[in-house]
């Protein structure tokens, strides 16, 4: 990844000062360690009629993949393979955006102690970048650089020149070229437009996105034509933070107009006016809405099967109805985590006696996990491939047969409303399936008449009138056989068990 500042001078005013415009001295090569790889910042040519700096990014495609892991949303079936096979060590990104930030900071800022008027004043400037992915062509080049007072020269590269028929691909070489912008004002161009035209960053975008956009965009963003669309795709298209990003710079466009500060026109509230109350995390829809269902179920004796790090035990651990409770997971690691956050051994003797944690595989029976009055799996069955969901099956409500069952899981209906989320992709990168409410009824309503039970389903989160809610919940309740005694539970042997005993 390779990018290009040149400049032109006289004996007066050599074009060597570019070295202290930069902060980086044309006789040295320097390198910098980043997060992804390593940057280096050389001079090919320093002269005094004309001064070249060269930025090249080494990157470190096996610490970009790790750096990665968890951020991508899982579901494309190509995920693994573009993990190794991609462009990101050699086109101009959001990586090369990030490595000019932070290897230039002082020079977007244009802070020079050793020529502060060079800094403040327009220089003659030819940028190269070889290979720019620009995603709507050379015209949206063109767009995104002319406004600005370049000289725009783009080319776009072949996608092979053995073959040209195949036509263009998605890069270009790009030249820039100007006689009125400062050292500060190129830089700062470069890096907000070098994402917008790849159309994609390597990190997740938060809302300090804003800001940095704010920031680097200030002088030029608010009067750009193109303001919106640079919005959009440098904030990964997430509506909330393009929308926030819009109503700042209408803010600013108006102070600039009127010649006041941004704070006399955004003056309708007072600061100390109570701020909007930040929505309740689905998570904890879905803790209430377990304990409503396990209330309603006079349940005293809990199972948490896959408890994970313990967050619903130490919900239960709270509520004094909730006599005996046991947490189950596959993973040692995660039994050890929920040991720690529930303090299990500071607790009193008595609270200690009210909870259990070990080891167990819900593929299997377990005799442990009999006579328990309720059962939960919230957020569970979605990580197991669907041919192993007959032996949880038979684990948990033929061998286990609690007198209630929840069961939590995504409704992937409603991923539509996650604003972040790619269209197609699951919510985890470890869930197998995600199930729309007739498929997650569908199976409820089967394993209910398998095993004796009555199911009820009940929404978690804001029930949407299109697409339903986030998290949709099964409540399983164990039928009471006529004629026979009271907590006796019987049962037949079925295809369910024959394949969870085969597993």
């Amino acid at each position: 990844m390779f990018l290009t500042l040149t400049t032109t001078g006289t004996p007066e005013r050599p074009a060597t000062d570019l070295g202290f415009l930069l902060h980086k001295h044309p006789e040295k090569a320097q390198a910098f360690s980043t997060s992804f790889g390593t940057a280096h910042v050389l001079y090919p040519e320093a002269e005094e009629q004309r001064c070249t700096a060269a930025l090249l990014l080494e990157v470190d495609a096996v610490a970009l993949v790790r750096r990665g892991k968890g951020k991508g949303r899982g579901g494309a079936p190509d995920a693994a393979l573009a993990q190794y096979v991609n462009d990101r060590p050699y086109a101009a990104s959001s990586l090369l955006a990030v490595a000019l930030s932070s290897v230039f900071s002082s020079a977007m800022r244009g802070v020079c102690k050793a020529r502060p008027e060079r800094a403040a004043e327009p220089l003659p400037l030819r940028v190269e970048i070889p290979a720019l992915p620009a995603r709507g062509g050379p015209d949206l080049v063109r767009r995104l650089f002319e406004p600005l007072g370049w000289a725009v020269a783009v080319e776009a590269v072949p996608l092979d020149t053995e073959f040209p028929e195949w036509g263009d691909s998605r890069y270009v070489r790009l030249v820039l070229e100007s006689e009125a912008l400062t050292l500060s004002n190129a830089l700062r161009h470069l890096y907000v437009l070098l994402p917008v035209l790849d159309d994609a960053k390597h990190y997740w975008v938060a809302p300090d996105e804003v800001d940095k956009l704010l920031r680097a965009g200030g002088g030029w963003l608010p009067g750009h034509p193109e303001q919106k669309l640079i919005t959009s795709r440098y904030l990964s298209r997430r509506w909330s933070l393009t929308r926030e990003a819009m109503d700042r710079l209408e803010l600013i466009r108006l102070a600039e107009t009127d010649d006041s500060e941004v704070e006399e026109i955004d003056n309708a509230v007072e600061a100390e006016a109570e701020q909007e109350a930040k929505p309740t995390p689905l998570a904890v829809h879905r803790r209430e809405a377990i304990l409503t269902a396990l209330r309603d179920g006079a349940a005293a004796r809990v199972l948490d099967l896959g408890c994970g790090e313990g967050h619903l035990v130490r919900e239960l651990l709270k509520e004094p109805r909730f006599t005996e409770i046991v947490g189950v997971d596959v993973s040692v690691r995660a039994l050890t985590i929920a040991s720690r956050r529930l303090k299990l051994d500071r607790m009193g003797e008595r609270q200690a006696a009210r909870v259990r944690l070990f080891q167990g595989s819900l593929a299997y029976t377990d005799k442990r996990l009999k006579g328990y009055d309720a059962a939960v799996l919230s957020e569970v069955i979605e990580h197991l491939d669907l041919p192993r969901l007959p032996a949880l099956e038979y684990a948990v409500f033929g061998s286990a047969r609690p007198r209630t069952v929840v069961v939590t899981t995504p409704n992937v209906e409603y991923n539509v409303r996650w604003e972040s989320l790619p269209a197609g992709h699951v919510r985890h990168r470890d869930h197998r399936f995600e199930w729309t409410r007739e498929e997650f009824r569908t199976w409820a309503a089967a394993v209910a008449e398998r095993h004796g039970y009555d199911v009820e389903f009940r929404p978690v989160g804001p029930d949407d009138p299109e697409v339903g809610p986030p998290t949709q919940l099964a409540l399983f309740t164990l039928r009471t056989t006529p004629g026979t005694p009271t907590g006796t539970r019987t049962t037949t042997a079925t295809t369910t068990e024959k394949e969870a005993k085969a597993a």
